[in-house]
């Protein structure tokens, strides 16, 4: 959309400094039709859609660029060169553009990538009774005017999402059994199977080799 300062400065250009309309065109970076369009109206606003956007400078360089890109993203976030970086190795090997067009073409190349390799998620469906999910959480409380730190339980039917909460001063394997004890005494009754991450105190030893 063209507002109303744009539309002023392309009507000064042409009635008052004289200039030709393909010098206009190059200034404003917009087609004849448009800026004729905004010469013989006397509209304060316009609407005009690009349908293609031109790259003059980065068309010769686009593959270095995106060669530069995408190496640049499969370094660690530590070792990723900025755009600046990148824009400079670029006329370091005869690029004369700007630096706003490699920043421009490289922000449309990042969403394009990142559309391209989208994450895909399968949502997971449980079965009333069928599990229920395990885990600990460390919080900071206020006892008796004292800042502890405190472990909580939270036990949760994966098909409800019904939590139960439960918090104790140590993290240990008795904890552990109490919790559940006390989880399944309020959903009435235990799951078929219960989901764990990576939990030590329910493991008391891990055995290799055949029995």
């Amino acid at each position: 959309m063209l507002v109303v300062e744009t539309i002023a400065k392309i009507r000064r250009a042409y009635f008052i400094e004289k200039k030709p309309i393909k010098q206009i065109c190059r200034d404003f970076r917009m087609s004849r039709n448009t800026i004729r369009k905004v010469i013989r109206s006397g509209a304060t606003e316009f609407s005009y859609d690009r349908s293609h956007q031109p790259h003059p400078k980065i068309d010769p360089w686009r593959d270095d660029l995106e060669a530069m890109l995408t190496e640049n993203a499969a370094k660690s976030r530590k070792e990723r060169l900025t755009l600046v970086r990148i824009y400079e190795a670029l006329r370091n090997q005869g690029y004369d553009g700007s630096y706003d067009a490699v920043r421009r073409y490289a922000s449309k190349w990042r969403k394009a990538r990142e559309g391209a390799s989208a994450d895909a998620f399968v949502p997971l469906s449980f079965a009333p009774g069928e599990a229920y999910q395990f885990d600990w959480s460390h919080e900071v409380v206020v006892i008796d005017g004292a800042t502890v730190t405190i472990k909580v339980a939270h036990v949760r039917l994966s098909h409800s999402r019904m939590p139960f909460v439960r918090a104790y001063p140590r993290e240990t394997q008795e904890m552990v059994f109490d919790a559940h004890d006390k989880a399944f005494a309020l959903f009435g009754g235990a799951c078929a199977r219960g989901i764990y991450d990576d939990m030590k105190t329910a493991v008391e030893a891990i055995f290799v080799g055949s029995l």
